[in-house]
């Protein structure tokens, strides 16, 4: 496979500002850049072309759960989808990745089957605090919690005894900790068991105080240890006062929401339709709109998938059962164009094209290397077309399984190109190169 070439575009992304420029590259690294047409270059003509995008909230069900999602038909999604890198979460796949031997069985499991660049976060449940500093020095990217059940029985839930004592842990280690922040009870889950497939009462089932309540008691606790927190998926526009507040104060806070929170809102969602079932869940219009807010005042930092698959037999898609039904959205494909069909009303493309590029790049620590175009940095491109909308047939899915809430729906963003350490590896929807991607692990 040829890692070299070169690709102009008159809306190139450089430096904040789209403008003309032919981008050179060698062995997978830019190597010039010049404001003008080259000869012999790919024209990609008016198609934007920028960074590759970088999902940094995504679940690869491997090993163990291979048939939920592997990395093979994971990476191939995202790379139809115009996403060059993503992290993997700790869950789902068995052994959950909280061990030094889990981690080492995970990336043995990616041989062969990475086409887009992966990272991989460690977790944290209750008892594994002394496995942190090794993970972290085998390169994690970050420390992954729930202060819910998880839905995994290998992967429970920490308490804030257990946070206490990981934090300083993961706090010296130079790394840090991202929080599923919900704070669950007893008296609203019972809802569900009375109409298991109304979706306003799942909605009332997993309440904001829930997740204002758990991310009150991790900016208290980031404050008091000092060990950066990333608060995940936040649903609830209740808690923005709350992170604004913590940013403002200095603390190593920060904040993502998820493509499909602001996509959909709950009135949108008809009942007995387990894929849109999430947790948190998809709340209701005035909320996500404030969300979309968030995003572009920067109280919130970047976006993500939060791509959680299964099964169709385990999402209750026959029974509409919301109560017995896996709860995540599919969506690893639709980053860049669930996102941009999202806030195009509210962003510019200008304002748009950092939230998924350079701003999870430097939340990852991978700025000098991912969603920059500058001289020295990786030659991970994408080429799309944002005017330009189309209905998502199942078909074109390439997730491990085609059942997902975007499936249908009409969105702006039309992939034409991505590119990966140099490499073309998906072109109009047909992956054409394999195993261009590597393994993302802190130095």
């Amino acid at each position: 496979m040829n890692a070299s070439g070169k690709i102009y575009s008159s809306r190139c992304w450089h430096q904040g500002k789209l403008k003309p420029a032919t981008i050179c590259y060698e062995a997978g690294k830019i190597t010039e850049i010049f404001f003008e047409k080259l000869p012999g270059a790919f024209d990609a003509e008016d198609a934007i072309l920028m960074p590759g995008v970088i999902d940094a909230h995504v679940h690869i069900n491997e090993p163990g759960r291979t048939e939920w999602e592997g990395f093979d038909t994971g990476t191939r999604a995202a790379a139809t989808g115009g996403t060059t890198s993503f992290v993997d979460m700790p869950l789902n796949a068995s052994p959950v990745t909280t061990t030094e031997d889990a981690l080492l069985l995970k990336l043995k499991s990616t041989q062969n089957k990475l086409h887009v660049n992966v990272g991989f976060y460690a977790g944290l449940v209750p008892g594994n605090a002394n496995h942190l500093p090794a993970l972290c020095k085998m390169g994690v990217l970050g420390v992954k919690a729930f202060l819910t059940y998880s839905g995994i029985d290998e992967f429970p839930n920490v308490t804030e005894r257990d946070l206490e004592i990981a934090m300083p842990i993961i706090r010296d280690a130079d790394s840090k900790l991202l929080v599923h922040a919900e704070l669950s009870d007893d008296t609203t889950t019972k809802l569900l068991n009375s109409n298991p497939t109304s979706y306003k009462t799942y909605l009332a089932s997993r309440p904001k105080v829930w997740e204002n309540k758990a991310i009150e008691m991790m900016i208290r606790l980031c404050r008091k240890h000092q060990c950066p927190v990333h608060i995940v998926h936040v649903s609830s526009a209740e808690a923005l006062p709350m992170i604004s507040d913590a940013k403002a104060a200095g603390l190593p806070l920060t904040a993502e929401t998820c493509a499909h929170y602001i996509y959909f809102n709950a009135d949108m969602i008809p009942d007995a339709q387990p894929l849109f079932k999430c947790a948190p869940p998809i709340r209701e219009k005035e909320n996500n709109e404030q969300l979309k807010k968030a995003l572009q005042s920067g109280i919130l930092d970047f976006l993500t998938t939060d791509h959680s698959p299964a099964p169709p037999a385990i999402k209750a898609l026959d029974t509409g059962n919301l109560q017995q039904a896996w709860g995540g959205i599919a969506g690893l494909q639709f980053l860049l164009s669930a996102g941009w069909s999202a806030l195009k009303e509210n962003l510019s493309l200008e304002e748009y094209i950092p939230l998924v590029t350079s701003k999870p790049a430097y939340f990852l620590g991978l700025q000098s290397s991912k969603g920059v175009i500058e001289i020295g940095a990786d030659a991970d491109f994408v080429v799309w077309q944002p005017e330009v909308n189309e209905m998502v047939e199942h078909s074109q899915i390439q997730h491990r399984f085609s059942c997902s809430a975007y499936a249908h729906q009409k969105l702006y963003g039309k992939i034409l190109k991505t590119i990966i350490n140099g490499i073309t590896v998906c072109e109009h929807n047909n992956i054409i190169n394999l195993n261009a991607g590597t393994w993302l692990l802190k130095k």
